[in-house]
C-alpha cells in the first residue's frame, strides 16, 4: 500500500501517520452459527429510532415491570434509562436459567494450583449458593437494597457469587481490585461509606498463597481515621474451615462466611424487583492522580447493554465456553465475565492465578481441558506471550471461534500474531474500545458482518455514534487523516450514570467541554468526552491512539504515543514498547522509547538505531526518539499494564513515587542504572 502524503496539522490537531491494514474477513463457517449476520442492525440503530432502539436489549431480559420511559433526559446529563421498569439482575443471572439449563455449568473456577481440581458450579448450585449468602448478608449484616457494601475479592468464585447476592437483595456492591492495597480499599471504603467489607483470608498467585486478610485490617483501621467506620467484615477461607494465613480474625469485628453460611443452608431470598434507574454498583477508576471517582452504574440499562453487546458483539451463547481473562475488578470482569455471560446462560471461566503460571503454556492447557470457544483477553498479555515464546501456541490443541482483545489499542503487528498463532486463522477477533465509565463496548466490528483491520477498533457499535473533535471543537471528519478527542454523541444505555456522590465532577470530566447548552434537555447538546485520542478512516473504522493525556507535542506536532510504540513493534526482535514524554529546553517535548527484547536477543547499540531508524522511516524524523532505552522488562502493574508514570519519572530525574504496588518493583532500580 502505497504511503499516503502527509497532513499538515495545527496545533490542535493530533499528527497521525497510520498507514490504513488490510481487511481481514471472518469464515463461512462463523457466519453461519453467529447470533448476528443481519446489516439491518445499523438501520434499526439509527439516530432516527434513538432512543427506542435500545428495547431491543432490554427485550432480552427479564422485567418485573416493563418500562414507561425509554430515555428520561430531564436531568441531563445524568441520563436514565428504562425508567418505571422494575428488574432484578440476580435473577436475570440466575433464576430464569433453571428450567432449562439448572444442571448446566455456570461458572468453572480455575484455581491456580494444577493439583486442585476444576469447580464446576452449575446454574443449579449457583442458585443455592446464591440465595444462602443473600440470606446471610440480609439477616446477619443487616444489608438492604440501596445500602453500599465494599469487597476486596481476588478471582474465587466466592467473587461472582457475593456479588449476584448483593444484586438478588438491591444492595450496591463496590468490587476493589483484589491487588490493591489495604489503603486503596479504605479509599473506597471511605468514599462508598460502606459498614461491611467482604474480604477472603488467602488467594494463590505466582504459585503463593498471599495472607490477604492483611489488607482488610490495614483497610478497617484507615477508613475509622478517615471517618468511617466498618461494623462487620466478613472472611471467606480460600479452604473452608481451615486458617490459610497467619493474620488472625479479631473478635466482634471479623466473622468467617463459611462458619456462619451452616446457619443458612437451603435458605431462600426473593429477588428485590429494583428500579431500572437503581445503581447496580460502583466501580473505580484508579485514584493514582488524585481522589478515587466511584463511577455509578445502573440496573437495568447496564444489564440490557451487556447482555445484548455480549450475545451480538462477542457472539455469545449458551452452549458457549466462554473466557475473558479479565479480573472482575474492573469493568471488564463484571461486565463480561459476570453479568453478561451468565444473563446469556452461557459457561464463564474464571481463573485464579497468573495466566503464566507455572508457565506459559498454562492458558492453552485450560483452554484445552475446558473446550473454550471464545477468548478474551488484553494486548499487554498477548505481548507478554508474544515474547516468552512466539511459537508455544501452536503447540496445544485449542480452537477459538472467537477472540476478544481490550483494554488499550492493539499494534497490528501484534494483532497479527494473534490471529495467525492464538487464533489459529480460524477465529474472528473483535478489537473492542471502550472504558470504565461506559459499561460495555463503544467502538467494535459486528464480528459476521463487519471485517476486521488490524490496529483498528472499528465503527462505533449499533446504536453508539462517535465525533472526533479538535482542541477547539471543529469537528474532524472520516478520511481526513486528521487525529483529536473522541466523543460520543448520543447517551447508551450502559454509560455510567454519575460519579458517586459527585455529580458536579461527573459534568466537568465528561460533559462540560464540549457541550452546547449547559441549560438543555435535548442529549445532542451534551457529546461524552472519552479522554481518548482518535482518528476516523474513510471506511467509518477507528483508530484510538491512547489517551489525549499520552499525546507528546514536539515542536508543535501533537503525536500520539501508540503510534510511535506501534512503529516499534513491527522490528522483529522488539517484544514490548512504551514512550514517555521528555522536557526538552529547544522542542518543549521529545520522545523516551522504552524497549524489552524477546528471548534470545541481545540489547546493543546497533539494535537501539535501527530501532530508532524504522520509526523515523515509518512516522518522520520528528518522531525520532531522544533515547532508545533497552531494558530487560517494563515496570508493571499486577494486572499488567506497563507503568509510562513511572518510565517517564525515570527519564525526567524525577521521583518515581511509591513503586510497591508493582508486580515487579525491583525492576525500576535495575532501569534507574541503565538511564542515569
Amino acid at each position: 500500500m502505497a504511503k499516503k502524503e502527509a497532513v499538515e496539522t495545527s496545533e490542535a490537531q493530533i499528527a497521525v501517520h497510520w498507514q490504513e491494514e488490510d481487511y481481514f474477513y471472518p469464515s463461512k463457517r462463523f457466519i453461519a452459527q453467529a447470533n448476528l449476520t443481519d446489516e439491518s442492525v445499523y438501520e434499526r440503530f439509527g439516530l432516527d429510532n434513538f432512543p427506542e432502539c435500545y428495547t431491543e436489549y432490554a427485550d432480552l431480559l427479564h422485567w418485573y415491570k416493563k418500562w414507561d420511559t425509554v430515555l428520561d433526559t430531564s436531568d441531563a446529563p445524568c441520563w436514565k434509562w428504562f425508567v418505571g421498569g422494575k428488574i432484578n439482575a440476580s435473577y436475570n443471572c440466575i433464576d430464569r436459567h433453571l428450567e432449562k439449563n439448572k444442571n448446566k455449568t455456570a461458572i468453572h473456577f480455575v484455581p491456580e494450583p494444577e493439583n486442585e481440581r476444576v469447580q464446576h458450579i452449575t446454574y443449579q448450585e449457583l442458585y443455592v449458593r446464591v440465595n444462602e449468602v443473600a440470606a446471610l448478608l440480609r439477616d446477619f449484616a443487616g444489608l438492604k437494597a440501596g445500602d453500599t457494601v465494599t469487597l476486596h475479592l481476588p478471582m474465587t468464585a466466592e467473587l461472582p457469587i457475593t456479588m449476584l447476592a448483593c444484586a438478588r437483595l438491591g444492595v450496591i456492591h463496590s468490587q476493589v481490585f483484589g491487588g490493591f492495597s489495604g489503603r486503596a480499599c479504605a479509599d473506597r471504603i471511605v468514599d462508598s461509606k460502606s459498614k461491611v467489607l467482604i474480604t477472603i483470608d488467602g488467594y494463590y498467585r505466582g504459585g503463593k498463597l498471599i495472607d490477604h486478610k492483611q489488607n482488610a485490617d490495614i483497610a478497617v483501621d484507615l477508613a475509622k481515621k478517615d471517618g468511617q467506620k466498618v461494623d462487620k467484615v466478613l472472611v471467606w477461607q480460600r479452604y473452608p474451615g481451615k486458617n490459610s494465613v497467619p493474620t488472625p480474625m479479631i473478635e466482634g469485628l471479623d466473622y468467617f462466611v463459611n462458619d456462619l453460611l451452616k446457619n443458612y443452608r437451603g435458605k431462600k431470598v426473593d429477588p428485590v424487583p429494583m428500579p431500572a434507574e437503581a445503581p447496580l454498583f460502583l466501580m473505580y477508576t484508579s485514584g493514582t492522580t488524585g481522589k478515587p471517582k466511584g463511577c455509578q452504574h445502573s440496573t437495568g440499562g447496564y444489564l440490557a447493554y451487556v447482555t445484548g453487546t455480549s450475545k451480538y458483539i462477542q457472539d455469545i451463547h449458551p452452549e458457549d465456553v466462554y473466557w475473558c481473562m479479565a479480573d472482575i475488578g474492573w469493568i471488564t470482569g463484571h461486565s463480561y465475565i459476570v453479568y453478561g455471560p451468565l444473563s446469556l446462560c452461557a459457561s464463564t471461566v474464571i481463573y485464579e492465578g497468573i495466566p503464566t503460571y507455572p508457565d506459559a503454556g498454562r492458558a492453552w492447557r485450560i483452554a484445552e481441558e475446558l473446550n473454550v470457544n471464545i477468548f478474551h483477553t488484553a494486548p499487554t498479555l498477548i505481548r507478554a506471550l508474544r515474547k516468552i515464546d512466539p511459537d508455544l501456541p501452536k503447540k496445544y490443541n485449542h480452537h477459538f471461534k472467537h477472540m476478544t482483545t481490550v483494554g488499550e489499542p492493539i499494534e497490528p503487528a501484534v494483532w497479527r500474531w494473534y490471529h495467525e498463532v492464538i487464533g489459529k486463522n480460524e477465529a474472528v477477533i473483535v478489537d473492542t474500545w471502550w472504558q470504565t465509565e461506559t459499561g460495555g463496548f463503544l467502538c467494535s466490528t459486528v464480528p459476521a458482518i463487519k471485517p476486521m483491520k488490524p490496529g483498528s477498533a472499528g465503527p462505533g457499535v449499533p446504536g453508539v455514534y462517535p465525533i472526533i473533535y479538535d482542541e477547539l471543537g471543529n469537528e474532524i471528519k472520516a478520511g481526513e487523516g486528521r487525529a483529536g478527542n473522541i466523543c460520543i454523541r448520543n447517551p447508551w444505555p450502559g454509560a455510567f450514570q454519575t460519579i458517586w456522590r459527585d455529580r458536579d465532577r461527573y459534568v466537568s470530566n465528561y460533559y462540560e467541554r464540549y457541550c452546547k447548552d449547559k441549560n438543555s434537555k435535548d442529549w445532542r447538546d451534551w457529546p461524552y468526552l472519552t479522554g481518548d485520542a482518535a482518528m476516523e478512516a474513510e471506511d467509518g473504522y477507528y483508530r484510538i491512539l491512547g489517551r489525549i493525556d499520552d499525546v507528546i507535542n514536539v515542536s508543535g506536532h501533537r503525536l500520539g504515543t501508540k503510534e510511535i510504540e506501534s512503529a516499534a513493534l513491527t522490528v522483529m526482535e522488539v517484544a514490548e514498547a512504551a514512550v514517555v514524554p521528555v522536557s526538552d529546553e529547544i522542542k518543549g517535548v521529545v520522545p523516551d522509547l522504552y524497549i524489552s527484547l524477546k528471548p534470545g536477543h541481545e540489547p546493543t547499540d546497533e539494535l537501539a538505531m535501527k530501532i530508532s531508524a524504522k520509526i523515523c522511516e515509518t512516522i518522520g524524523k520528528i518522531a525520532k526518539p531522544r533515547r532508545v532505552w533497552l531494558v530487560s522488562d517494563m515496570p508493571k502493574t499486577r494486572s499488567g499494564k506497563i507503568m509510562r508514570r513511572v518510565l517517564g519519572a525515570l527519564s525526567n530525574k524525577k521521583d518515581v513515587g511509591d513503586v510497591s504496588t508493582l508486580a515487579n518493583p525491583e525492576i525500576v532500580d535495575e532501569i534507574r542504572k541503565v538511564t542515569s
